[in-house]
């Protein structure tokens, strides 16, 4: 039997395009009251919207997962399509180390040199002792030994210079952010390929 709290069901909005994951208990929810239909999915071939009632009526096969109920198993859907949304959300990435590092292009921000995992770090580029915030726009990539050098100093105090002011990265469509985690096959058509 399956997790009724486990992020496994995609979602798609009504133009099929992939905006969030949920868990079966809300895709259930969601398809009971009509504001989306379960995907039933044969291979690559065959992707047909079901409505609640006849969803309760499909087997479950094999490899599907399920859970028990009163009148037997019902089979969870691994994607819905949502009847009216149509919109993709945009969102921002976290502030986080992957993240700076990602927005830097994996360069320090002192010296330009590209580094090996290891060999950076993130620094305030006003340093936390002296006011400095932990924000997009006051932290940067650092090569560990340049932050060493700079310790608790501004840029211009230890002879540095940013490469480029440091900013907090554009909102992107979150199709761009969903990730196959539990390596669902059927999500595999609806979901961009990180580069």
């Amino acid at each position: 039997m399956t997790d009724l709290h486990k992020n496994i069901v995609l979602v798609l909005n009504r133009n099929w395009q992939a905006i969030n994951t949920t868990t079966p208990a809300m895709a259930f929810c969601q398809m009971s009251t009509d504001v989306a239909t379960g995907l039933d999915i044969q291979g690559t071939d065959y992707m047909t919207p079901v409505k609640w009632a006849d969803w309760l009526k499909l087997p479950v096969r094999e490899d599907d997962a399920s859970v028990g109920t009163a009148s037997g198993p019902i089979r969870v859907p691994t994607i819905i399509v949502l009847a009216k949304f149509s919109r993709v959300p945009m969102t921002r990435p976290s502030l986080n180390a992957r993240n700076i590092w990602q927005r830097d292009n994996g360069r320090c921000q002192y010296t330009g040199r590209r580094l090996a995992p290891g060999e950076g770090n993130i620094d305030h580029v006003l340093p936390r002792s002296r006011g400095g915030e932990t924000s997009w726009e006051n932290c940067v990539l650092a090569d560990t030994s340049v932050n060493t050098r700079k310790a608790n100093r501004t840029p211009g105090e230890a002879g540095l210079r940013l490469q480029s002011q440091p900013m907090e990265p554009r909102a992107v469509p979150v199709t761009l952010t969903l990730r196959n985690y539990h390596g669902i096959e059927d999500w595999e058509p609806f979901l961009i390929k990180p580069n």
